[in-house]
């Protein structure tokens, strides 16, 4: 296992910078997603780690060894693609054992790793078949062997469940994650499916246009995005515009107490944010606001309203046990629950 850093590292093809100035701090052992929109540049950085693609600028450690120079067949970092890369004449045993028998690695010790590995990705008897033979699933699972099989430092995976149906993805999700308890290898992977990245990683790394704009645990997310649009890329959210006035965000909608503000932030411009689960049907002690319902829809576990405010639409998600009767057209009362505000 080791530590992977980047400071200040860019990448651009011709006049399009699609890696700009990155920083990040990988610590040994851990599970990072790097999160977001297609072209955002996440593959480019998994190869510019792998040795793959070289930085314009910047510094790739590996510990505290630069690895800018070193070539991609000697970093101990083996990447994963997404579209697999078997070799179609080899069988299951021998496309796992291709980079041992590159190193040259005794002929017993090579039977008894790729046999290990065989039985981690629950694939014992399949050693004879050929790729033309296997389902997708078992496709990426002998391509992850491949990689494991050479016990190394870092591990890259490029999209490792976007080729594969709902139920092949679940049972790859549980594989990758056993895999890391196994081995406790360093391991970093590309994504663009939310969900995916909250499901497996220890941290996220999101990326728009080739710019970090957050990098923290899963929960973070989700209760303390560093901007409107990270809160809105991670499930949906109502943001209503302020400033701060004491304990208070004063709005269109009247004022609201939150925890996050105080006297020393009066009169700074925010954004305040709510999620749809977190507001509450009905009049409270403080935090209420009147509103016209512009629709209700039932959707089995919780009913969803949509509700007028200003001149935009919010989203509101109710239990269900409907714990206000509200119905579409009339007007209503929703509360804020202080501690459920975010300012970003």
């Amino acid at each position: 296992m080791i530590d992977l850093r980047l400071k200040g590292v860019s990448k651009s093809y011709g006049k399009n910078t699609v890696v700009k100035s990155l920083d990040m701090k990988i610590a040994s052992g851990e599970l990072i997603a790097l999160l977001g929109p297609s072209g955002c540049g996440k593959t480019t950085i998994l190869k510019i780690i792998a040795g793959l693609q070289q930085p314009d600028e910047g510094t790739v450690f590996f510990g505290s060894q630069v690895m800018n120079s070193v070539p991609a067949e000697k970093r101990e970092a083996v990447m994963v693609f997404q579209n697999y890369l078997l070799f179609p004449f080899m069988t299951v045993e021998e496309n796992i054992a291709f980079g041992l028998k590159m190193r040259r690695t005794d002929k017993a010790v090579i039977k008894e790793r790729v046999n290990e590995i065989l039985a981690l990705i629950r694939m014992e008897g399949m050693g004879r078949r050929k790729p033309s033979e296997l389902s997708g699933g078992q496709k990426q699972r002998v391509a992850l062997a491949r990689a494991l099989v050479l016990r190394p430092q870092l591990l890259l995976l490029d999209e490792p469940l976007s080729n594969l149906d709902a139920h092949l993805r679940d049972e790859m999700r549980e594989l990758i994650l056993r895999v890391h308890r196994e081995f406790q290898v360093t391991t970093v992977f590309v994504t663009h499916d939310q969900e995916e990245a909250v499901l497996l990683a220890d941290r996220i790394a999101l990326i728009f246009e080739g710019n970090l704009h957050q990098f923290a645990p899963v929960r973070d997310f989700y209760e303390r995005p560093q901007s409107e649009r990270v809160a809105s890329f991670f499930g949906n959210s109502n943001f209503l515009k302020g400033f701060c006035s004491g304990q208070a965000v004063e709005t269109e909608l009247g004022a609201f107490k939150t925890p996050l503000t105080g006297e020393n932030e009066s009169g700074r411009t925010v954004s305040l944010m709510i999620r749809p689960e977190h507001i509450i049907p009905g009049k409270g002690e403080d935090n209420s606001f009147l509103c016209p319902i512009r629709s209700k829809i039932y959707m089995g576990s919780f009913i969803r309203y949509r509700i007028e405010v200003g001149e935009g639409l919010w989203d509101v998600i109710d239990g269900p046990e409907a714990r206000k009767g509200y119905e579409e057209g009339e007007s209503a009362w929703f509360t804020f629950p202080p501690h459920m505000i975010w300012l970003v």
